[in-house]
């Protein structure tokens, strides 16, 4: 009975999607799953339709989040995993939904199924009542489905805090010269353009299925979303083509000490795997480098109030006169305190002057839930026995930059840090990059996932931040991607061990183009204006769903 329903199908769809993101990174498949998800669902009612939507974002979901598995915490991992991937699965599934729901039409049992030969014709000429009927009504359709899947992202990278992994258009984050309209629309923008182009295509094949015999039926279909393509790729082509070579540049070294998590959380182990950092950090001063960059968790304790660390750091950059940036935890005093709660935790990142002082923090602001906060933890504090962590951050409530100034020859250079998965979400970073910004940095952890498929999935989320807001973006992470990519988003340098893994431990120096002294970088269209495509796209979706809602009172009442 399985096997001759639609689920086989609809999990297949549902892979595609997964594989087209990294590690396997096919990104041609990003083009063909939405519309091969959709296609499943044709000819069944609401609720069913529903469900072969979420199966379809089920086998995604556990596919290409199985990295959460190698987590080494003792039973969480597979619940997180669980959990998260049949929460996210209701994307999919409501854009299916949602998407046969605004067609305006009630459908049949779809030509999809198993037919007899001798009802093949009367299946193929009922194709035409599983989509709108005329070309108009199916081209309209089609571009009312991408924007659906847009407002469903734009749903999902803010409720609960947001999660905006993979989003569809990050599955092409390889293909530059497509990417470069995020600097106009966003990461939504490529969205919309391989989900308007996949609902088509299914189109298109619907077309030759009713009229196998007219061979140009099919091209109407297509036409206008290929005509987009071409015309973002001219734009990212040009783009491309206006990159004058910087005058400054910034000798940088990203420390990737590779410390296991297990050791992370054991305080045994401070000594040496701090000791193990500055010896790497050590080694990396041989060359010349203006500033050193140390990964988020990579700092046992808190920089600003362990003795030890503290003057650890002071000592190390005085003798080598650099500029440092670290990931450290921080605390302050709570507003009210009480017996047991004096102080606020916080997960920040500080910049380190060459004199040892501590003359910039920020304060992570968007946090990880259930590894970082415990949501309803005061209404219900039963739900701490459920997780990995005991307590919860504080989040920060503002950006912060951090200005380093060199002698006069070379001036002054603008950064701003984002930590752990903060350049996952496009609304959050476009605040961090002003006209005075020369680059900005992540530094991250992603020694909780083992050698698993996170941290290439990372990298190629965050490559959008770059594009988006047309600044460099340099990555300092504990196990990788340790990184940098330019304004375009195009990968400059990865770091690899001796034995060519981006997951061993060591260092990198690279070279970061900044503006001319007194120069204002122009700002980006998204930086300036953010979000206005998702949003728009939410609108339309609403009306698409009005309409539709309309014209079924309309329809029942005819009955």
């Amino acid at each position: 009975m399985f096997l001759r329903s639609r689920y086989p199908l609809a999990i297949l769809a549902g892979l595609l999607l997964a594989f087209s993101f990294p590690k396997f990174g096919i990104a041609g498949f990003a083009w063909i799953a939405p519309g091969f998800i959709l296609g499943t669902a044709l000819g069944k009612r609401g609720g069913e339709s529903f469900r072969i939507g979420y199966v379809a974002g089920l086998a995604h979901y556990l596919t290409s989040l199985s990295w959460l598995l190698n987590i080494p915490v003792r039973g969480y991992p597979i619940l997180g995993w669980i959990a998260l991937s049949a929460f996210l699965a209701l994307l999919p599934a409501t854009w299916v939904w949602l998407s046969l729901k605004v067609s305006g039409f009630e459908f049949l049992v779809s030509s999809f199924e198993t037919a007899h030969p001798a009802q093949l014709k009367t299946q193929n000429s009922k194709l035409k009542t599983h989509l709108p009927q005329s070309l108009s009504q199916r081209i309209i359709w089609s571009f009312v489905c991408a924007a659906i899947w847009v407002a469903l992202e734009m749903f999902v990278a803010r409720i609960f805090g947001g999660f905006p992994w993979n989003l569809l258009g990050d599955s092409q984050f390889q293909i530059i010269p497509l990417i470069q309209i995020a600097s106009f629309t966003g990461v939504y923008g490529v969205s919309f353009l391989v989900a308007w182009t996949s609902v088509s295509l299914l189109c298109a094949v619907a077309a030759i299925l009713a009229k196998p015999t007219l061979r140009s039926a099919w091209i109407a279909e297509i036409i206008f979303p290929f005509g987009a393509i071409a015309l973002a790729f001219a734009f990212g082509l040009h783009a491309l083509s206006e990159t004058p070579a910087p005058s400054r540049e910034l000798n940088v070294a990203l420390i990737q000490p590779s410390i296991p998590q297990t050791m992370i959380w054991n305080p045994e182990n401070d000594f040496a795997r701090f000791e193990n950092l500055i010896q790497l950090s050590n080694r990396a001063l041989t060359n010349h480098v203006d500033l050193v960059i140390w990964p988020e968790a990579a700092v046992p304790g808190f920089a600003r109030w362990d003795e030890n660390v503290h003057s650890a750091i002071v000592r190390f950059v005085r003798e080598h006169h650099i500029w440092l940036i670290l990931g450290s935890d921080d605390l302050g005093p709570l507003p009210h305190p009480t017996a047991k709660e004096k102080y606020e935790y916080y997960n920040a990142s500080f910049l380190v002057s060459p004199e040892g002082e501590f003359v910039s923090r920020y304060r992570k602001r968007s946090l990880v839930m259930f590894g970082e906060y415990i949501p309803f933890e005061h209404a219900l504090p039963f739900i701490k026995w459920f997780t990995p962590v005991t307590g919860s951050y504080t989040p920060g409530d503002r950006a912060v930059p951090f200005e380093m100034n060199f002698p006069e020859s070379f001036g002054r250079v603008v950064t701003s840090t984002l930590i752990c998965f903060e350049d996952n979400f496009p609304q959050l970073v476009r605040e961090y990059v002003h006209d005075d910004t020369d680059f900005l940095v992540n530094l991250t952890n992603n020694g909780w996932f083992g050698e698993g498929a996170a941290q290439w999935q990372h990298g190629a989320n965050a490559i959008f931040r770059a594009v988006e807001n047309g600044v460099p973006l340099v990555r300092c992470t504990n196990n990788g991607l340790t990184c940098w990519a330019d304004r375009h988003g195009r990968l400059r340098e990865i770091f690899r061990d001796e034995n060519k893994s981006i997951y061993g431990a060591g260092f990198m120096i690279v070279k970061i183009p900044l503006l001319n002294p007194g120069e204002k970088r122009a700002l980006t269209f998204y930086n300036q204006h953010g979000d206005w495509l998702g949003w728009s796209c939410v609108a339309l979706s609403g009306l698409a769903l009005i309409f539709s809602w309309r014209n079924g009172k309309r329809r029942n009442r005819r009955a």
